[in-house]
């Protein structure tokens, strides 16, 4: 498995379409961590889901209804969550947007 060797990042890797008004640049990574950010279109979805990993998402810019656990708020830039490993969470963009997604581990399931 390879992983990001470089120490800084400089905004210029390219960004991957999800589909759906959704694409994601990825900062960096090694099998402990991740980060990763996400655009999303107005109207995006994140559908609701469930993984292994503890997340932390920050609001870069935007603002999106997000549920965590059955619970829903709408987050603005500055604000965010955490979905402890195993909880479903999920959010839809109601102003176009950037989360900033950190995982642990590294999600193995995004490397192609």
């Amino acid at each position: 498995m390879n992983f990001k060797k470089e120490a800084f990042f400089d905004g210029n890797s390219d960004w991957e379409d999800l589909g759906a008004g959704v694409s994601r640049q990825f900062v960096g990574y090694n099998s402990q961590i991740m980060m990763v950010i996400v655009r999303f279109e107005k109207e995006a979805v994140g559908a609701l889901h469930q993984h292994f990993h503890s997340q932390i998402t920050y609001v870069a810019s935007g603002i999106f209804e997000v549920e965590v656990d059955g619970e829903t708020k709408i987050l603005k830039a500055g604000d965010g969550f955490f979905a402890q490993p195993n909880i479903f969470h999920g959010v839809k963009c109601l102003e176009e947007g950037q989360l900033i997604d950190a995982f642990a581990p590294f999600r193995e399931d995004f490397i192609k």
